[in-house]
C-alpha cells in the first residue's frame, strides 16, 4: 500500500498570538519531517503540502514560500529546509482540516493512497482535525510523534494520547515508522 505524506502547515510565518513557541517547536520536529520526506522522495511516494493561506486568497502557495524563507529564525529556517520540489504537491486550505473545502480527497484518490503519514503543526489543533478526518474516511494513519509540534510540548502530548485512544492511530517515532513502511 503506497503512503502520502501530509506535511501541515509548516510554511508559516508564525506571526500569530503563541506563533514564537509554535515556531520553536516546530523547528525541532521539522528535522524529523525532513527524515520522512526523504524517505518519501526516495522510494516516489507522493508529498503533499497541506498548509493555511492566512486568508490571502490573491496568493500562491510559491508567495508564502518566498516569503516565509526570507523571514529571519525559524520560519525561515523552517521554510528553507522543507522548500517544496517540483514533484511535490500543494493543497490550500481555508481553515483547520486538511480537508474542508479542498482539493485534497480528489488528489488522494488519482494517487491511490490509502495510507496517510501526517505531519506538521499544530498537532492539537490543524493536524488534529485532518487526523479526524481522515480516519472518518478510512485512511490508515500514522502521525509520528517527533514530527509534530504544538505551542507546548504538554498540548502535544494530550493531542496524539487522543489520536492514540480515540482513533488507534500509529504515533511511533519518524525512524521507527520508516522501518515499518519500507518492510510492507
Amino acid at each position: 500500500m503506497r503512503p502520502a505524506l501530509l506535511i501541515i502547515d509548516m510554511i508559516n510565518r508564525f506571526d500569530f498570538d503563541g506563533g514564537p513557541a509554535l515556531a520553536r517547536h516546530a523547528a525541532t520536529a521539522s528535522s524529523s519531517i525532513q527524515v520522512m520526506r526523504a524517505t518519501f522522495h526516495a522510494h516516489d511516494w507522493p508529498v503533499l503540502f497541506v498548509n493555511d493561506n492566512f486568508m490571502d486568497w490573491n496568493s500562491e502557495f510559491s508567495d508564502l514560500v518566498t516569503s516565509c524563507r526570507q523571514l529571519p529564525g525559524a520560519p525561515g529556517q523552517i521554510a528553507s529546509a522543507l522548500e517544496p520540489q517540483p514533484s511535490d504537491y500543494y493543497v490550500l486550505k481555508p481553515r483547520h482540516s486538511a480537508f474542508l473545502c479542498t482539493t485534497l480527497p480528489a488528489i488522494l484518490a488519482d494517487l491511490g493512497a490509502k495510507s496517510l503519514v501526517i505531519v506538521g503543526v499544530a498537532t492539537d489543533s490543524c493536524v488534529l482535525a485532518s487526523v479526524q478526518d481522515a480516519h472518518m474516511r478510512g485512511y490508515t494513519l500514522h502521525v509520528p510523534r517527533d514530527a509534530v509540534a504544538a505551542k507546548s510540548p504538554e498540548r502535544s502530548r494530550r493531542a496524539l494520547a487522543l489520536m492514540e485512544d480515540a482513533m488507534q492511530i500509529d504515533t511511533r517515532p519518524a525512524k521507527t515508522l520508516v522501518r515499518s513502511l519500507l518492510a510492507t
